[in-house]
């Protein structure tokens, strides 16, 4: 990928004293120089459309009855995020090395769209999120009120209503309430991903602005349009709103939608812990969303503090023998007569037994089928303990909220995130970038291109303070075979 390269070096300053501590003295003053910042490059439209196509003109905001932009309101192409921004200075920087750094998001001084020739295309895809219809509605209001645009549609159904239904045109009146209602207004889907359909009908409705509202693989297709709108050199920007319940997008801070579902979970694990009490011997299992990261499942335990083990993808596990499961939750059991286990959804998909026809299978978006790794569970827990304690009660009960927590609206802490989302993605339209993301790095907004976002996962990292955390929350093994 293209980079746009700053040498200068950032010198840091820091006390120092004859006394070592780690490598840094701490009376007297030492400097230390940090690695060249790399300016990752962000698509624009006069990448590969000729600069006499492109009109430009004095950002629409400089004169909104609304807005003042003040001095500094408006970023400027030297404006950066740094995606690291945690060194340890007891450490040399190798010359070689250099800090990612990404253009900042937020409204620029001039524009590449005429408002008044702006036609603008929202659509959503894959799964259902806490936020979706908010962040439709925030598209549509700033659109609106911020920039002026009066041709706003929404396109129905995912991938597929680009080329097999007609759009439906937006305002803010008809947007007013969505963010009070859970799951799209505009429906969605998976699958249904035709390139060449999807351009088309993008170019025959003379659409030169698309919103894409959506996960990996949602991003994933966004890509590939993109290059075909580039390969057809088409005056359209095309942008993509990172969803996803499970917060596996990379690089951003999180996905929104995450903050809602960690709040959902605490019910369902409220829940299991009053079932697993009121209980002899009883277990309350429960099972969120988490295909490949177990971020939800992580988050519910450090904030519940009534779970007693937390499986995720990233981390092994096993059932019998020293260490594994079973022992643990016996002994459990035996102290406090109950236990809660919270299992991803992802999580021991390797454990668990399936044909040859149930390992081939795909999902619409071309994902692998998982089986209920909790139903699998709580089958496992139920012979384990039939096999070793005949005689004794045992009581599993097992809660799957998935579909409830897809389902609720975003709260306001998500709200207020979508809403930060869709401006910062209009603005980078509107200054005529194109194939990006916007997203929070480190707190801050910044613009990255797609494929970067497209191709990168944000997994939980067993290794780092955050499990250190969940281990110490639930005092479970490490399931480490010795």
């Amino acid at each position: 990928m293209a980079a746009v390269s700053h040498t200068e070096a950032t010198n840091l300053t820091t006390p120092s004293s004859n006394n070592n501590n780690n490598g840094i003295d701490t009376n007297t003053t030492t400097t230390f120089s940090i690695s060249p910042v790399t300016l990752q490059k962000l698509p624009h439209l006069k990448d590969y459309i000729p600069q006499q196509a492109l009109k430009t003109q004095p950002n629409p905001l400089e004169h909104n009855p609304l807005y003042h932009p003040s001095q500094g309101f408006y970023i400027s192409h030297s404006d950066v995020v740094l995606r690291h921004i945690v060194f340890d200075l007891s450490e040399s920087f190798p010359s070689s090395a250099s800090s990612i750094a990404y253009h900042r998001a937020g409204p620029r001084d001039r524009v590449f769209f005429d408002p008044s020739q702006t036609r603008a295309a929202i659509v959503t895809c894959g799964g259902l999120c806490p936020g979706l219809n908010t962040v439709i509605r925030e598209l549509v209001v700033a659109l609106w009120d911020l920039y002026g645009v009066r041709q706003i549609f929404g396109v129905k159904a995912g991938y597929r209503g680009f080329y097999s239904s007609e759009p439906v045109e937006l305002n803010p009146n008809l947007v007013h309430s969505w963010h009070n209602e859970g799951g799209t207004v505009l429906e969605t889907s998976r699958g249904g991903f035709d390139l060449q359909k999807i351009v088309d009908g993008i170019q025959d409705r003379h659409f030169n602005q698309v919103y894409i509202i959506g996960g990996d693989g949602t991003m994933r297709g966004a890509v590939n349009i993109f290059d075909e709108i580039r390969r057809r050199k088409l005056n359209v920007s095309i942008t993509c709103i990172p969803k996803t319940v499970d917060n596996d997008v990379g690089i951003i801070d999180r996905s929104f939608g995450f903050q809602t579902a960690v709040e959902m979970a605490q019910q369902a694990i409220s829940a299991a812990h009053v079932e697993a009490e009121s209980a002899v011997n009883g277990i309350g299992l429960v099972k969120l969303m988490g295909r490949s990261t177990g971020h939800i499942a992580l988050h519910a335990t450090l904030s519940s503090r009534d779970v007693d083990c937390c499986l995720i993808p990233e981390m092994e596990f096993y059932l019998e023998g020293k260490g594994g499961l079973f022992e643990f939750l016996e002994q459990r059991l035996r102290e406090n007569r109950h236990a809660v286990l919270v299992v991803a959804e992802g999580a021991g998909q390797g454990m668990i037994p399936r044909t040859d026809a149930q390992k081939e299978e795909r999902d619409e978006s071309g994902n692998p089928v998982f089986l209920d790794v909790g139903g699998w569970l709580k089958s496992e827990l139920k012979k384990w303990w039939a096999r070793n304690h005949q005689n004794e009660l045992l009581t599993v009960k097992y809660i799957d909220p998935t579909y409830m927590i897809r389902a609720v609206p975003a709260n306001a802490t998500d709200r207020l995130y979508c809403t930060l989302l869709a401006h910062s993605a209009i603005h980078g339209v509107m200054a005529g970038y194109t194939g990006f993301v916007s997203g929070p790095i480190n707190g801050i907004y910044a613009y990255i291109p797609l494929e970067e976002v497209a191709q990168s996962k944000n997994e939980v990292n067993t290794k780092d303070h955050k499990w250190a955390w969940v281990r110490s929350v639930t005092n479970q093994p490490d399931f480490m075979k010795v």
